[in-house]
């Protein structure tokens, strides 16, 4: 079975809450849209966009087995926050269950929620994308927009001094590759 994005909807129509559902058809559709505005390939981002939530509805035991068959083995701070745990499972779901074969999707969606030092053109497509699809509404998000139509870097670090101080307020992992990111960023963009 070929996996088309017309397939890739129905199975996620099939796999996630309507909420989620809408949600990924949103990110696909501003990951288009960005793609245009800085020259990536808009249908690849477009498909990267549909899937990046594929596994975010799965319960823990379909993770698991997930990582299990693709030999992903947790680092603490992956283990101690399983919102993470749907990139690393979306990632290993296309690799083991699609017959997509490329590297640009498989890591636009593994870095969609963290980020990491050195990303792709894709892979900050699918990052901001998910920040700013149409269903998006909380504070800031017109702020967000407006960078992510002038530059995707200076968009991405906004976007990590909003979610990084918000993981500290809630008590949570802040994970390595965001903070390699930020670091990465302070040195290319200044705000």
């Amino acid at each position: 079975m070929i996996w088309n994005n017309e397939k890739i909807i129905d199975v996620l129509r099939q796999r996630l809450q309507e909420p989620r559902f809408i949600h990924s058809l949103n990110v696909a559709d501003s990951s288009r849209d960005l793609a245009l505005i800085y020259g990536a390939d808009a249908d690849l981002c477009y498909t990267a966009g549909l899937l990046h939530d594929i596994t975010k509805n799965a319960p823990d035991e379909e993770h698991l087995s997930l990582f299990e068959k693709g030999g992903v083995v947790l680092t603490q701070a992956e283990k101690s926050n399983k919102k993470l745990w749907h990139a690393m499972s979306g990632e290993q779901f296309v690799r083991q269950n699609t017959d997509i074969e490329n590297e640009e999707i498989f890591t636009a969606v593994r870095y969609h929620t963290t980020g990491r030092a050195g990303m792709s053109l894709t892979e900050k497509i699918i990052y901001i994308a998910d920040f700013i699809s149409a269903e998006r509404n909380y504070p800031d998000v017109d702020v967000m927009r407006a960078l992510s139509a002038r530059s995707l870097e200076e968009a991405m670090l906004y976007s990590l001094r909003y979610t990084i101080p918000d993981l500290i307020k809630k008590g949570q992992t802040i994970h390595p590759d965001s903070v390699e990111l930020y670091n990465e960023l302070l040195k290319e963009v200044r705000l």
